[in-house]
């Protein structure tokens, strides 16, 4: 039988990858191709992305392709949000993103908030307050007159910007923009008056946004020729990393909750509609864009960030442990049972991950770890806990009974803290597949191409290609 052959290029905020997915409608493979460093440069106090270095790093798997003679049938790209480039009436690229970890926009959302006030802000988006968000990048943007913001005539987004530069064409794909803190979930078009608020002019952005799915064009006629691909198409997928990982949790019914994890951890539901409630106002909760124009209701926690960070710290001391050492340790100390509360702000970046854990148990009078092990264990049963308070939040606003808690990504494979998370939620936990936002990419593109009927199609494909573990609630 013939298959369809889709190149995903996945970006995050450290590294990008490129992986060739084939399907037949039934079952699903992928090999990766490519692996490239996501270079983030700081120039005169600013933070910006290589986004040339990017694209040298796209043409580069694009050139291996072609050398290995792999058949392409598309290609698409997916990467973090609220970040975008700066396109000229000509078309010129107008220099380098700003990236969202540059400072300029501490405290921006509290000065903005003079202008439209925060629940006017959340009623329009939907979207939680982060000072990185597009809209308060380019309310700071103008107050310091940033030459690019100055002479742009448009805005593109990561992924769009990427495309464009294979493609020459501009779209705005509706996941990635819902980041934005611009978009209105339920009219799916840009608000003007945020935009007006910011100070820059509302055509800098479409009205029109396009779905996953949608071809933005094939590659340039000197791309083609350069690496010897022909004109393949370009494929706007779920752009959002998390829309593509969510695309692919291998569900059999709505009623499901998903977890994507790794060093951050990102908790919701997947809703027709969007939820922009007192409840959900109050409780944090954004409302991003899905695939097939549904909302991801989430929040933000932090993941295996706390652990990553203390493990930084022991190997400058000498001690080096390897991931199965890891759940060894946690698991052998049983009786310690101390648990924080990970979503803290003083654990958001400290001078030491240790020491602010071992801080923040004295302050709140509890036992504190006394031994790696211990603080290991200590992280497992936080994550664990916090996931079961963010899910009893989604429980609230859920239109359906939450059954099942799919875990995604790198943690997936993390079998202790899956039980331990069973055991706190009370459902089962099914974990995989471990590298979801590129079988997302993929088989959005497969949708595109008509090897995948809808999003539940998709899902049966992944169950059925991939190893799913289940693990059910009890009794330690």
């Amino acid at each position: 039988m013939d298959k369809g052959n889709f190149l995903a290029f996945d970006l995050g905020a450290t590294s990008g990858r490129a992986v060739l997915g084939t399907t037949d409608g039934v079952r699903f493979e992928m090999k990766e191709i490519h692996r490239f460093p996501t270079t983030l440069l700081t120039l005169h106090g600013k933070y910006y992305w290589d986004v040339f270095s990017l694209f040298e790093s796209l043409k580069k798997t694009l050139f291996l392709c072609a050398r290995e003679g792999r058949k392409i049938d598309s290609i698409g790209i997916d990467t973090w949000g609220v970040d975008f480039g700066h396109i000229a009436s000509d078309g010129t690229i107008l220099g380098l993103p700003r990236a969202y970890r540059d400072p300029y926009t501490q405290g921006a959302p509290e000065a903005f908030f003079r202008e439209v006030p925060r629940e006017e802000v959340y009623a329009l988006t939907g979207i939680q307050i982060m000072d990185f968000n597009s809209l308060y990048q380019l309310y700071c943007q103008k107050k310091e007159d940033f030459a690019p913001l100055k002479y742009a005539d448009r805005i593109l987004f990561m992924p769009d910007l990427l495309a464009y530069m294979l493609t020459g064409n501009s779209v705005c794909e509706y996941t990635d923009a819902s980041t934005s803190q611009l978009l209105n979930p339920t009219t799916k078009r840009f608000e003007q008056k945020l935009l007006r608020a910011a100070g820059v002019s509302p055509s800098i952005l479409p009205q029109t946004v396009v779905m996953p799915g949608t071809v933005v064009g094939t590659l340039t006629d000197d791309l083609a020729e350069e690496t010897g691909l022909g004109k393949v198409p370009v494929v706007a997928v779920a752009g959002h990393d998390t829309a593509s990982a969510v695309a692919a949790v291998p569900a059999s019914n709505p009623g499901f909750a998903y977890l994507s994890s790794g060093t951050w951890s990102l908790m919701g539901i997947e809703s027709e509609h969007p939820v922009l409630s007192q409840e959900s106002f109050r409780m944090n909760f954004t409302n991003e864009g899905g695939i097939d124009g549904t909302i991801r209701l989430l929040k933000n926690i932090t993941g295996m960030w706390l652990l990553e960070q203390c493990r930084k710290e022991w190997e400058k001391q000498g001690r080096t442990y390897t991931y199965p050492q890891i759940v060894e340790m946690a698991q052998s100390e049983t009786g310690f049972s101390t648990r924080i509360f990970p979503d803290a702000p003083r654990f958001a970046n400290p001078r030491s991950m240790p020491e602010a854990i071992a801080d923040y148990c004295a302050e709140k009078g509890l036992q504190a770890p006394q031994s790696d092990a211990q603080f290991v264990r200590c992280i497992f049963l936080s994550l664990a806990a916090r996931y079961r308070e963010v899910l009893d939040m989604l429980r609230q606003l859920s239109p359906v009974p939450i059954e099942k808690l799919h875990v995604i990504g790198g943690g997936s494979q993390n079998d202790l803290l899956n039980r331990l998370t069973a055991n706190e939620i009370g459902i089962p936990v099914v974990a995989g597949p471990s590298e979801a936002t590129a079988i997302g990419n993929c088989l959005v593109q497969a949708m595109a191409a008509g090897w995948v009927k809808d999003r539940w199609h998709m899902r049966r494909i992944i169950a059925e290609s991939f190893p799913l573990k289940t693990f059910y609630p009890e009794k330690e």
